[in-house]
């Protein structure tokens, strides 16, 4: 048999995915995925059934129909403040990973290098990844997850192309500050960069803090491409609807790309979820106050146990390191063994630390916790783990 192309070598389950099908085995709480297990809107669902019952069911434009990219186009000028033009400017496509397939496509040749900040989202370096980048790794640790401004300089040469922006980030909760962002549009004007910022949890942030679109930023929209998605706001991960946001030259051809990949996102759920802009802002208010509720839930209970806990400033992530569990219990060497102990105490579902960093080693003591669930479940989740990993006096 010939072998297969090069690019899958490297491919395998991730810990995220693993951890999910071992929980099915043991009837266990998932803590791991984020799965986002709630109800999804009944105004987003009534107008998908509608759109079935209607038999809006062929093709639409491969960038989406055009409702839900007038929404879009509001939302974008209204909220994020980014200085769309028009409904040319914005691409729906299959998840915010369908937007980031295509980005990466339009933008990016083999052998271009990409600029990523740890702890990152591994979907976004495997994918860049099978693409054939090489990426350049920014370490930022708790609690802030400061960024060193000179040291991601340092970095760029004459093949670096782009620059991936995840606020609030995924798995840590960083929320980029204005000054932070500011800062990194003069990288990108200085250097000639492309910016891709995933922005899907942009409405889950805490303290008081507020969501700044990098591509807001005087000068930066016409080198950035924003992503975001309906998914975890909406509790509908499985629907598989995200968009894209930036200039039109590179929109279309992105949209011609997405073209060839997989024509369009469902139409029917695009009627559906084109609905949601309808909804009360009280929505947003309400989800957010139960998120700040679950990530009390969570990051107290953790504390208790004894893990070290750097509240994310957004998102709905936990970035926790055991460290100090090693001390009183075992199974905690690194944090594949202590995702397991995890499972087999607990029957709780965690990710490994060493699923965010390019080096196993910077990631072995810490797991990552997700709080989208519904209170009940959660609340069952940590009496599971303080009746396991019981507090010390």
């Amino acid at each position: 048999m010939k072998p297969l192309a090069e690019r899958t070598e490297q491919l395998k389950q991730s810990n995220i995915r693993a951890i999910t099908l071992m929980l099915q085995e043991v009837d266990g709480i998932n803590l791991g995925q984020g799965i986002c297990d709630m109800p999804t809107p009944e105004p987003i669902k009534r107008g998908a059934h509608a759109a079935i019952d209607d038999d809006k069911s062929i093709y639409s434009y491969y960038g989406g129909i055009l409702q839900l990219r007038e929404a879009l186009l509001k939302k974008s000028r209204a909220y994020n403040r980014i200085p769309a033009n028009s409904v040319d400017d914005i691409m729906v496509t299959v998840g915010s990973t369908g937007a980031f397939v295509a980005t990466i496509l339009t933008l990016l040749d083999a052998g271009d290098e990409v600029i990523v900040f740890e702890p990152y989202y591994g979907y976004h370096c495997n994918l860049l990844t099978v693409m054939g980048a090489s990426l350049k790794f920014v370490r930022t640790t708790a609690l802030d997850w400061d960024i060193d401004f000179e040291h991601v300089e340092s970095l760029i040469s004459s093949r670096t192309k782009a620059i991936i922006v995840n606020t609030p980030g995924n798995p840590n909760g960083k929320v980029w500050s204005r000054d932070e962002l500011n800062q990194m549009a003069t990288l990108l004007k200085k250097h000639d960069l492309w910016a891709i910022t995933d922005e899907i949890y942009e409405y889950m942030l805490y303290d008081g803090r507020e969501h700044i679109s990098l591509a807001s930023i005087p000068g930066a929209y016409e080198r950035t491409i924003t992503l975001s998605g309906f998914s975890k706001t909406y509790n509908m991960t499985g629907w598989r609807l995200g968009y894209a946001v930036g200039p039109e030259s590179v929109i279309t051809k992105m949209g011609l790309l997405a073209d060839l990949i997989y024509i369009c996102a469902p139409t029917p759920l695009q009627h559906g979820v084109a609905e949601a802009f309808s909804m009360s802002d009280n929505y947003f208010a309400d989800m957010l106050t139960s998120y700040e509720r679950k990530r009390q839930l969570m990051c107290t209970t953790l504390e208790e146990i004894g893990f070290n806990v750097p509240w994310p400033q957004g998102s709905y992530y936990v970035l926790a390191d055991f460290t100090p569990l090693r001390e009183r219990f075992e199974g905690f060497d690194d944090d594949m063994q202590a995702s397991q102990t995890l499972v087999d105490r607990a029957g709780i579902g965690t990710v490994a630390g060493r699923s965010f960093f390019a080096e196993e080693a910077d990631g072995d003591s810490c797991l990552r916790f997700c709080f989208a669930k519904e209170y009940d479940v959660l609340e069952e989740a940590c009496r599971r783990l303080k009746a396991a990993f019981p507090p010390s006096a």
